[in-house]
This record gives C-alpha cells, structure tokens and sequence, in this order.
C-alpha cells in the first residue's frame, strides 16, 4: 500500500482538504447574487470583500464541523433530539453572529466606510444578520449535515448488503457442514457402542445429538441469538465429541463462567468454529497425554474466550494446523469485523506445542459471574 508524504497526512488530518469545497460554495451564492462569475472572482482575490468573503468561509466550515464531529456524533447519534436542535440553533445563530463582524473587519483592515463597502449604515447589524449571515449559515450548515448523513446512509446500506451476503454464505455454509458425514458418523456410531455398554449414557448422548440437530436446523436464524442457547449448543458439540476420544490419552478442561443476566445475545456459531477445529485437529499421540483446554468467562459486557489445543511434532514441524484452518479462521475472521465492527480482538497463535485462539467480544448485557472449573 503506497505511503502518503507527510503534508497529504496534515492534509487528510485536519479536514483542509474541504476548504476548496467552501470556497466554491460560498463563491457560486455570490455568483447567483450578482450574475457574473467574473465579478465574483476579482471580489474575492483583489477587493475590500475579500475579507467578508473569508470570514463566511471559515466561520461557516468551523460551525458544520462542530456540528458534524461533535453534536451529532454526541446528541443527534444517541437519540438525543431535544438538546441537539438547540445546540444546533445555537451553533447556526452564534456562527452567523461571528461572520458579521466581518463586515466590520472588512471595511477596518481597507479604511473605507461601512456604507461606501455595503451601501448600509454601520449600526445596521440586525439587517445584515437577519438578511444576509443567518440565511446563509443555516443554509451552508444544513448542506453540510445532509451531505454527512447521506454518507452516512450509503455506508449503513453498503455495509448491510456486505452483512446480508455473509448471512447467505454463512447459511449455505452451515447447510453443508451441518450434516457432515463424518461427524454424523461417528456420533452415531459412539451412541450404538454405548447402546450395549451404558445405555443410560446413550439415551443422554442421543438427546444431545437430537438437540443439536434441532439448534442447527431451527434455532439459530436470527441475526443475534440468546447466549444461553449458543452455549448449550456448544456444551453438546464438546459431550458427543468427547465420546469419540481415547479417555486413556486425552484431556478436556473446562472453565466456563455463568452471565447473571439472560439478556446477553450473540451472533450464531462465533465460538463454534474454534472449538470444531481444536476437537478437529488435536494431537493424536499415544506416548503423551493430548488436551484441549476452554476457558469461558464474562467481564461486565465483554466475553472473554480462550481455547488451545495440544499438536503433534509433525503439525509443529510442517505448521499443518494453521495451512488447514486458514480458510476456516479468516472467514470467523470476517464475519466478526462484519458484525461486531470495533467491538472485538482475535488473537490467533501457534505457541510450541500448542494452537491458540484468544477471542474479546463486546456483548450486550451487564455483570457475569467469575469462571467455575468444571472437571471433564
């Protein structure tokens, strides 16, 4: 990506960029005002005006600013109508008031008369307020709110088909994986082993099995979902997964921490992916225990997630995990700055002998309780 020079960064910066904007804007009125763009021009560049002129320019431009970067952002954003129109009224009244005094100013710094410049009495401030700033400052400022809020709009619509087309590759995506052939398999497969060894402990694992088949096909079509149902989802998955595994040879550490509130939602399947791939790609070694260790806590209205998995010494020589989780990561990846844009940090590593992934997601909700180990 080419670097910009420092005098494009001031200039980006500090908005100076929108000057020539101004200018045009305040110079196409005065051409409407008097019909000849040629008398405009040596106005503004070689005439006592040029003063007025200025004062208009920047006044106005200080005032949409004020009003664009921080009443609406502070008072307009958050609903708060009531105090916003009387800041605005405020910011309009009191800017117009400003750019009379250059008029004042104007006909100072050229030593001509206040009525040989404007054809008015100096004591003719209320004339030049009421005719002439205020219009133009209502007028300027409310261009500039309309242009920012028509960007606005067009940055919500673009970021909502963006949104709505990663819900219908999300959707197709779990149609696909939803049935995976593989994991139906083996689920199914573990429960009929049970069936004869334990059949108290199939019948559980069964409804588990029915439960998440129902959650996948049913439950998760909103855009964001109770907390409570993607866990329990989530505490499925890990029970009918751990059936597969050598017990002998693999450990499974739990540290999941309780919201007090149930109001917390979530987009469907954020942490599913990381757990599938930690269960999917977990060292398979019989000379040394293989792990997988979750931890699952709440801090106010954050969600702080962490899962790491064990790996063998061929997946840490040829780096095998992260070649086949690429995809699978950076599309979570995506969808997370898609739907909690500036509200969550992913962290993904490959530390020894173990994958990492730490993930901080801003939810919506109040104070959770403090993480309980719960024995695997």
């Amino acid at each position: 990506m080419p670097v910009r020079p420092a005098h494009y960064n001031w200039l980006f910066r500090y908005r100076l960029y929108h000057l020539p904007f101004w200018f045009l804007y305040h110079s196409m009125w005065w051409t409407l005002a008097t019909g000849d763009p040629w008398i405009v021009i040596n106005n503004i560049l070689f005439s006592p005006y040029s003063v007025k002129f200025s004062f208009y320019v920047v006044f106005q431009a200080l005032g949409a600013y004020f009003n664009l970067y921080f009443l609406m952002p502070r008072f307009l954003e958050k609903g708060r109508y009531v105090p916003y129109i009387l800041l605005f009224l405020l910011t309009v009244v009191t800017t117009a008031a400003l750019i009379v005094s250059g008029y004042y100013a104007g006909a100072a710094w050229t030593h001509h008369s206040f009525e040989e410049l404007y054809g008015l009495k100096p004591d003719n401030y209320l004339q030049l307020f009421k005719g002439s700033t205020l219009p133009s400052t209502l007028a300027g400022m409310t261009l500039a709110m309309s242009i920012r809020l028509a960007k606005s709009w067009i940055k919500a619509q673009r970021r909502q088909q963006l949104l709505e087309k990663e819900k219908l590759e999300t959707e197709l995506k779990f149609l696909k994986s939803q049935f995976n052939p593989h994991f139906l398999f083996n689920t199914i497969n573990s429960i009929f082993v049970l069936i004869h060894k334990n059949p108290a402990m199939a019948s559980a694992s069964l409804a588990k099995f029915s439960d998440l088949l129902r959650y996948q096909l049913y439950e998760c079509n909103e855009q964001e979902i109770p907390l409570e149902q993607e866990l329990g989802y989530l505490s499925n998955f890990i029970e009918l997964e751990k059936l597969r595994q050598d017990h002998n040879n693999f450990e499974l550490t739990l540290e999941v921490g309780e919201p007090h509130t149930g109001d917390l939602t979530i987009a469907p399947f954020v942490l599913m992916p990381f757990v599938e791939n930690a269960f999917k790609h977990v060292s398979q070694r019989k000379d040394q225990p293989n792990w997988i260790r979750l931890h699952l806590r709440f801090e106010g209205q954050r969600l702080l997630f962490d899962i790491a998995n064990s790996m063998s010494l061929q997946q840490q020589a040829s780096g095998g995990f992260l070649r086949h989780s690429g995809i699978g990561l950076k599309n979570v990846q995506r969808r997370l700055d898609l739907v909690y844009p500036g509200k969550h940090h992913l962290h993904i590593q490959q530390d020894g002998d173990q994958f990492r992934v730490t993930l901080q997601l801003h939810l919506h909700g109040h104070t959770a309780a403090e993480p309980v180990t719960v024995p695997a």
